[in-house]
């Protein structure tokens, strides 16, 4: 397969989504208790999405994402570089991604009517991200180059999936609306005047789109348990950004990397956030 998107194309990483309200909150450490206070401890707790995102919507961002999504499968099938559904590698993404999604509205109430995909494309880039409305792809220099085991791939998704369903980009962009520089393709599409066309044009600003290291931060700790809560040994997420060091000590280093900081840092805070979902890993691992 080919490397046509190249190291310095990045995808970014997408939408969130509002934690549970106060009552759903209750509701859930209440059945947590029943269960163990496993669960109850070892939920991360990242506060409340930026109201911001509001001045988006979360519709027409997700009707963009997809049409963008869909564009890049084309040119990829175009290339000879989007795997086939028999593929090996497909099969073992899309399996612990399923895992993943089953836990998905536990943070965004909008994922349960996404239609979810998950797909490989061949490029030597050391690359994975997750569109709004669940358009994920995985790039297989991601795989072969880092040698990734089940865990650290489903680290690598949950970290992906937590920016969408926490509407990280939805923020973003609602952030940036007002300097221009998201109007470009016309509000023809839906019809909304200048708030149309900062969503008509997301699709394209999501493959460039950097997050804050808040934004970083918190797609971390969501992701950690989403992991865990699928049964993925939350250890990973260390190894994971271990092998990402490494890898980035090569020529030009990861195109993930430039989007994604990493360091002692970002390695300390998954170790001391593991504790509180060690307990859902295990509840998970016995439920098997």
């Amino acid at each position: 397969m080919v490397d046509w998107f190249g190291p310095h194309y990045w995808p970014m990483c997408e939408l969130c989504a509002a934690k549970s309200s106060v009552l759903r909150r209750r509701a859930f450490l209440a059945a947590a208790a029943a269960t163990g206070a496993g669960s109850a401890l070892g939920q991360v707790d990242v506060g409340e999405s930026s109201r911001l995102r509001g001045l988006v919507p979360a519709d027409k961002l997700e009707q963009a994402a997809t049409q963008q999504y869909d564009g890049l499968l084309q040119q990829a099938r175009a290339k000879g570089a989007l795997a086939p559904e028999n593929h090996p590698q497909v099969q073992r993404i899309r399996a612990i991604s399923s895992r993943l999604i089953a836990d998905a509205p536990r943070w965004n109430p909008r994922a349960r009517n996404w239609r979810w995909e998950v797909n490989l494309i061949g490029s030597q880039s050391i690359n994975a991200f997750c569109m709004p409305a669940g358009k994920i792809a995985v790039f297989t220099g991601l795989l072969d180059k880092l040698k990734l085991t089940d865990d650290e791939v489903a680290m690598v998704l949950g970290h992906e999936m937590a920016h969408a369903l926490r509407e990280h980009a939805r923020e973003r962009i609602a952030k940036s609306q007002g300097t221009g520089a998201l109007l470009s393709l016309g509000a023809a599409l839906f019809g909304l005047g200048q708030l149309g066309e900062v969503a008509a044009n997301a699709g394209t600003q999501l493959l460039t789109l950097k997050f804050s290291r808040d934004d970083e931060i918190e797609a971390d700790l969501v992701g950690l348990e989403i992991g865990a809560r699928a049964g993925y040994n939350p250890q990973a997420a260390v190894s994971l950004w271990e092998k990402m060091g490494r890898a980035s000590g090569s020529k030009g280093g990861p195109a993930f990397l430039s989007t994604h900081p990493t360091g002692p840092d970002r390695t300390r805070r998954l170790q001391e956030s593991i504790p509180r979902v060690e307990g859902l890993y295990r509840q998970a691992v016995a439920r098997r």
